[in-house]
This record gives structure tokens, sequence and C-alpha cells, in this order.
């Protein structure tokens, strides 16, 4: 089984793949279009995706491309986030000066930077693939922040462990497959009791309150609400919801009485919540 990811080996979503599809072939892909290009011409069978982090918040960028994309969420998963600083082999941590990694990890170390305040935090595109630049040039002087999976992919070496602010850090991952009628239904998992939609309300008084009431009456808890803006129409938003139902007849009762005040609504996916 092909799974796509966005980053380099390694990476954390490189770790929630081969927890989420053990003994899969991940392939790593440099943008986020690309992983969801394949997974909807069939290259590959899935892709792992992050889509929120419990600091930094919502991925917008995977957020949106659910609802632009013929996908679905088949299952969902919460990886506990350990930072460490990495680099080659016989580097000493008193030598770096530079570090690098994505800026979200870098701003979840903020107090490792304010206690080795001779170390440069320096922007990279990807977390796994800071370790891997470190290792191939072979730099003396610099180190990386990812986690242990990223470690042992490039024969790094770890000089600190669990160097994030929170320990409380995790990030949330969605396997998402084609959608197609038939199969969105049939692969809802069983024991299945979370769904997660977006839906954009009419421009009318009182729609996001109604919106909201067809929850509330029977009684469907929601874990999350957000809203993003439209793509195109500026100052339109839709709302990504998440409520603790799946695929029973309360919760498709409620989404028949959306479809009364939304202007469209899009299932994301039935799982069973991590």
């Amino acid at each position: 089984m092909k799974v796509a990811i966005q980053g380099e080996l390694g990476s954390f979503s490189h770790e929630a793949a081969e927890r989420m599809a053990p003994r899969c072939q991940v392939v790593p892909c440099a943008r986020s279009a690309e992983v969801f290009d394949r997974v909807e011409r069939g290259s590959v069978s899935a892709a792992v995706i992050p889509i929120e982090n419990s600091l930094a918040g919502t991925v917008a960028e995977h957020a949106d491309l659910l609802v632009a994309r013929a996908v679905y969420i088949q299952a969902e998963f919460l990886l506990r986030i350990v930072h460490n600083i990495i680099a080659a082999p016989g580097v000493r941590l008193s030598a770096v000066r530079r570090v690098l990694s994505h800026p979200v990890a870098l701003d979840q170390c903020r107090e490792f930077f304010r206690r080795h305040p001779r170390m440069e935090p320096v922007p990279f595109y990807d977390t796994a693939g800071s370790v891997k630049h470190v290792i191939t040039q072979q730099l003396t002087d610099a180190a990386a922040i990812a986690g242990r999976h990223a470690a042992c992919e490039y024969c790094g070496k770890i000089l600190a462990a669990g160097i994030e602010d929170d320990k409380c850090n995790f990030t949330r991952f969605f396997l998402i497959r084609k959608s197609t009628p038939k199969a969105t239904h049939s692969r809802i998992p069983r024991g299945a009791n979370k769904t997660s939609i977006a839906y954009k309300v009419k421009n009318v008084p009182g729609a996001l309150f109604k919106s909201l009431s067809v929850f509330a009456l029977r009684d469907i808890s929601l874990s999350k609400i957000e809203s993003r803006p439209l793509r195109g129409r500026p100052w339109e938003y839709v709302f990504y919801v998440d409520f603790l139902r799946g695929d029973d007849e309360p919760a498709r009762n409620a989404l028949r009485h959306l479809g009364e005040v939304a202007e469209f609504i899009k299932v994301l996916g039935i799982y069973r919540a991590a």
C-alpha cells in the first residue's frame, strides 16, 4: 500500500503514516497539493496529512484542500510531538551556532533558544528535511530540530531531547483516500463515532445560529468549530465542524436539517475518534 505524505522521510507525517498504515510504502511529496494530486489520480492508495496542532492550530492549506478536492477522511490519529536537537555525528552542542527547522517547530522551542542565546534559529522547509540537510552537508556548526524518527532515518545524533516548551504538544493527522460515491459510504469504519463537515451558511440574519441549532436540538456534541475564508469570494466564510456522532439517524437528520439553512455542505469524513 502506497501512502503519500508532505515532507521528507523521517518527518512526523512519516511516523504518523507508519502508525496509521503499518507496513505501508511511504511516498514523500514536496508540496501539499502534490499529496492530494496523487490521491485523486490513484497513484497512491491514501495519504496522511497533519490537520491540526494543539499549540499552532489548524493547518490552513490542508483544511482548504479537503474542501476543494475529491477526497474523504477515513481515520484520525494523535501524535505526541517531541522535538530534539539533532546534529551530524561528532558535533557537540557547544559547537552549534545555527539551528534549522520548520518555523512552527522553532516557535515551539522558544525557551531552549532563550537558554542558548548563541544559537540562531533558522527557518527551513521541513523538520526532517533540516536534519537531512545538516547530515548530508556535514555541517559542523549547525543542528536541526526534529523528531527521533528523523535522527534514525538520516543517522543523526540527538544532542538534546524533548526541548519543546509545552509537553502537551500533539498533532492530529488524517488518513485520506480518493472520494467516490460508493467508496466513501462503504469505507466508513465500524464503530465510527465522529464526523467532520464543512459548510457555508446563507447570507441571512440568524443563519449561523440556525445551523448550530440542528445539532443542539438532537443533543449532538460539537468537538470543534472554526471558520475559514472562502477562496474566490472575499469576506465569505466556510465553517468547519467536527461532531461526535457517526453515520446514524440523528446525524443524518441533522445534516438534512442543515441543508435547509446552508448554501452548501461537504461531509469530509466519518471515522472513529482517536
